[in-house]
């Protein structure tokens, strides 16, 4: 695995491949739980698939990580095709980032099925968010993360589509799941009973 600092977003927009997947982890050199992504992805090695990753220090790169709403580091940001499409926050073990990169050649190749899409309605605050987050990574299903406390649209299509405003909410593949209902989020993903 190849990590190659950048300075700006203009930095990162330029190194994005047009096709295909890209990272980019933020951190704050010398604070812990960086120090600990850093480490514990420099121990992902080993198939010869592992992605680059591109790096940046929130310390002296000013104008990346509110552009996606990046609250805290470590915070791994997933590209596809030049477009932004998940969000990894904090420090995971090597094996988890390892099935993590591994699962875009899981995917395409184990089924053919292809996953539903999945968004998930959140608020920084809200420990089942975190919860139901975890449980999709587990699984290897991407999802977008949208926190509905900074973007007053969303939170106002959620709530039309639901008719609540609680979090967290899901939306897979067009079926709207209130809270972490863990049976019917496992049916709708075709996860098998954990």
């Amino acid at each position: 695995m190849k990590v190659t600092e950048i300075h700006s977003h203009g930095e990162l927009e330029s190194k994005l491949p047009g096709k295909g997947k890209a990272y980019l982890l933020l951190v704050r050199r010398g604070s812990e739980l960086s120090e600990c992504a850093l480490n514990n992805l420099a121990e992902v090695t080993g198939s010869g698939k592992e992605p680059d990753i591109l790096l940046a220090d929130v310390n002296h790169v000013r104008d990346i990580h509110e552009r996606y709403g990046v609250t805290s580091v470590p915070t791994m940001l997933e590209f596809e095709d030049g477009k932004f499409v998940n969000t990894l926050k904090g420090c995971h073990e090597p094996g988890f980032y390892k099935s993590w990169f591994g699962k875009a050649i899981y995917t395409a190749t184990a089924t053919g099925i292809e996953q539903k899409s999945v968004t998930v309605y959140t608020t920084p605050s809200c420990s089942w968010c975190n919860t139901l987050k975890q449980h999709l990574r587990v699984h290897g299903i991407y999802f977008r993360e949208v926190d509905v406390s900074r973007d007053q649209s969303a939170a106002e299509t959620m709530q039309r589509r639901s008719g609540q405003m609680g979090v967290p909410q899901a939306d897979i593949g067009g079926e709207i799941v209130v809270g972490f209902d863990k049976t019917r989020i496992n049916r709708l993903l075709g996860i098998g009973p954990q």
